[in-house]
């Protein structure tokens, strides 16, 4: 239920179907003005919401696949007082906490499949401060760590010397951080999602030690409408007269079903297949689910009856910084921990899973759908750069970069400097352009006692780093602020972002010593990235910041790579391509397409002069754009002659007419091999056109076939109408694994591609 001015509203009630989630009840909202006093969440009212009726209907599994028509699905929390229990649910997953004698899970069920993904009962969370670790929530008495028996519960007791469930809040999902929208993106995003929000407060018990009194502790948890996702986080409160320390926390812990032993494996068990876990606390890395800083599949030592003899079943996920935070919290001040997601999925099978991932980002991190086309400019003088604008103009770029190597400096805080770069930014603008620039943060030497100071026999990630808490950081962060305040720019490709590494220096402002670095320099630059998303600025950050607000990293490539002959660069990137979206939208990761030479390689890879080798130039914008994905054509023009112009227009107009389920998910067929025709199909059951099947002859002499193209996640089921390029349309029937025949003739060296539809 949502109000249009909530500083106005102080007591309302209302007694109707609410359109935005399903419920019928009745709903009483009030300013919890004694919450927000004790600071459990700051900076925002919090509305306290009392269900008085019943869920119009049951929180349980519901009927259809979510990866096609997801609207049924929504996120619900049904609050029962006679039974003390809580429940959320969303037809596709379901965590159940008993609130008595303590608050803790007591199920977290895949309705999707009927499985059951818990099989232990443990504390919500887990705080250490000033010395002294305690419990949040929680239950003991558990007989068998195997699985839980129902009739075990009312048997369970408080851990006695554990924080204790005190009150709960329930609303709708609040934005994670400010989206300004500023760029074309995918039909359908919203922000923030819609789901529910369910927050559960702890206060310490009693017994516990003279140092906890006063702290309370807050756990979050959101369910999300249209997908299997929880996230989840804590708050912790410092109510008492003097400060304390946060010296390290657990957000999460989960008793996990354990995966089955393969007996044709010997060794360690594998961690359990059925959750995909990742936070926004995430540094270098490859993918989401690499969180080596804080997501830990541990074995568990109450975990008794376990099939591995050693007990080393790795089947307690424990989400916690490996160092630190070590935050001071003064008197009424709170800590918010970093964000954990938990997505469950309903199949091994690879597509549907990475699927689940891709609409897992649409969900939580949607300006990963910004795809603006970029040109990085080779140099930074004025003529140049109004030459590169006129031209993006001219073919339908959107996005200069002012690449590295060019001589921009983002770090030159000169007035005179500043007046330039605006300039640039302003006539780009009058051409209908956005202006960007390159920084190298990270894997450089600054010297004069800034850089990271490793713990011995450690080195930094990548070789060497500046410590972001350090005054060289600080200055650094401040201009960047005064940059993008000033100039107009709105791109920043920022290289070597934060890698993670800690630094034991104590002389170093921004932070105290070695245990607080990583959370230091985590906030330093999260927080920048936040920034530029609430201010429309482009992020291109080669590390996995989508959650904390980067737009995009790299598709997955070796950069040696691009000085190779230009016929291996062609098939190394349709390969790198179909590789990079298993779990990556086309917009969220970039290409590379030299224009100039790049790192060797000499003529035979180099695209200059472009008139002299068209025909290459032509099947490398294509391999990318049919794709739906943007490379980084680097060099000093984009055309050298009407021809080569003529070329660029006419693909980019072409991308631009079918951009919606180009940047759609992509469903892998075949993979580059230069052997035989390769191909993949976009997909988008919510758009008129359904999928778009692009097809790639790497041979020299023209190649026919027939491929099957499975068409089920174009929410096809009985006939599709299919067109060739420009050609008529055809209709065809799919068999009964929703499977269609369509012959293809492709040129040498060529492609082709087919527009598919339902049938009208």
């Amino acid at each position: 239920m949502r109000t249009t001015d909530r500083k106005t509203v102080n007591d309302v009630g209302c007694k109707r179907a609410c359109a935005d989630c399903g419920w019928n009840v009745r709903w009483r909202i009030t300013a919890d003005t004694a919450v927000r006093a004790r600071g459990l969440i700051r900076g925002r009212t919090i509305w306290k919401i009392a269900a008085l009726g019943v869920l119009a209907t049951p929180i349980g599994a519901a009927n259809g696949d979510w990866l096609i028509d997801p609207t049924p699905f929504k996120a619900r929390c049904s609050v029962s007082t006679a039974d003390g229990t809580i429940v959320l649910g969303n037809g596709l997953v379901r965590r159940t906490f008993l609130l008595k004698p303590n608050a803790a899970t007591v199920g977290f069920d895949n309705l999707m499949t009927g499985e059951s993904l818990l099989r232990g009962i443990k504390p919500e969370a887990l705080v250490e401060i000033d010395g002294a670790g305690v419990k949040v929530g929680g239950l003991t008495g558990q007989p068998n760590y195997a699985y839980i028996d129902p009739r075990w519960l009312g048997h369970l007791v408080a851990d006695a010397a554990a924080f204790r469930f005190v009150g709960h809040e329930v609303g709708v999902i609040q934005e994670r951080l400010p989206w300004k929208r500023v760029r074309h993106h995918a039909p359908g995003v919203v922000w923030p999602p819609p789901g529910v929000h369910l927050r559960m407060d702890y206060e310490c018990a009693v017994s516990e030690p003279p140092e906890l009194q006063g702290i309370h502790v807050a756990v979050h948890y959101e369910l999300y409408d249209r997908i299997p996702l929880f996230s989840k986080w804590i708050t912790v409160h410092n109510g008492r007269q003097q400060p304390v320390t946060l010296d390290s926390f657990t957000s999460e812990l989960l008793a996990v079903v354990e995966r089955p032993a393969n007996p044709q494996q010997s060794g360690i068990p594998g961690p359990p297949s059925s959750l995909h876990v990742e936070t926004d606390y995430a540094f270098v890395q490859g993918n989401g689910s690499q969180c080596r800083h804080c997501v830990h599949w541990e074995p568990d030592p109450a975990f008794g009856t376990q099939v591995d003899y050693q007990r080393r079943t790795p089947c307690l996920l424990a989400v916690r910084p490996t160092v630190g935070p070590a935050q001071p919290l003064e008197p009424g001040a709170a800590f918010t921990s970093f964000r954990t997601f938990e997505l469950v999925f309903d199949s091994s099978e690879r597509e549907r899973r990475g699927l689940a991932v891709r609409r897992m980002y649409r969900t939580i991190a949607p300006w990963v759908t910004e795809n603006p086309l970029m040109m990085h400019v080779r140099y930074a003088d004025r003529e140049t750069v109004t030459s590169a604008i006129d031209q993006c103009t001219a073919v339908g770029f959107e996005m200069v970069i002012l690449t590295f190597g060019s001589g921009f400096s983002i770090e030159n805080d000169s007035p005179e400097y500043l007046v330039q770069m605006q300039s640039y930014a302003d006539y780009a603008r009058s051409k209908g352009v956005e202006m960007g620039g390159y920084s190298l943060l990270a894997s450089r030497r600054v010297g004069g006692g800034h850089d990271v100071v490793m713990p011995e026999g450690q080195r930094p990630t990548f070789g060497n780093s500046p410590c972001l808490g350090s005054e060289w950081g600080s200055a650094y962060f401040a201009k960047l602020y005064e940059f993008y305040r000033q100039s107009g720019f709105s791109l920043l490709e920022h290289d070597g972002s934060y890698p993670g590494d800690v630094c034991t220096a104590t002389h170093h402002p921004g932070h105290r010593g070695h245990d607080d670095s990583r959370w230091q320099q985590w906030r330093q630059i999260s927080d920048f990235y936040r920034w530029c998303r609430a201010n429309g600025v482009y992020l291109n950050v080669p590390d996995w910041y989508y959650l904390a607000g980067s737009n995009k990293c790299g598709m997955g490539y070796r950069e040696t790579n691009w000085s190779l002959p230009r016929a291996q660069q062609v098939i190394h990137t349709r390969q790198n391509i179909y590789d990079g979206t298993w779990e990556k939208m086309p917009s969220m990761g970039w290409m590379f397409l030299p224009l100039t030479e790049y790192q060797g390689g000499g003529a035979a890879a180099t695209i200059e002069p472009l008139r002299e080798h068209l025909e290459h130039y032509e099947r490398m914008l294509v391999s990318n754009l049919a794709f739906g994905v943007q490379a980084c054509y680097r060099g000093p023009r984009l055309y050298d002659c009407d021809e080569t112009k003529a070329v660029v227009k006419k693909w980019v107009d072409w991308y631009k007419q079918y951009r919606d389920i180009l940047e759609s998910d992509v469903i892998h067929g075949r993979r580059a091999d230069g052997r035989a025709l390769d191909w993949a199909l976009h997909v988008n059951p919510q758009l008129q056109q359904r999928g778009l099947l692009v097809v790639f002859n790497p041979l020299d002499q023209p190649a026919a076939e027939t491929l099957t193209v499975n068409l089920y996640y174009a929410g096809l089921t009985d006939s599709a109408a299919v067109r060739a390029g420009g050609g008529p349309t055809e209709k065809h029937q799919l068999d009964r694994a929703h499977r269609v025949r369509i012959a293809v003739e492709v040129p040498a060296q060529g492609f082709q591609w087919f527009v598919i539809a339902a049938p009208r």
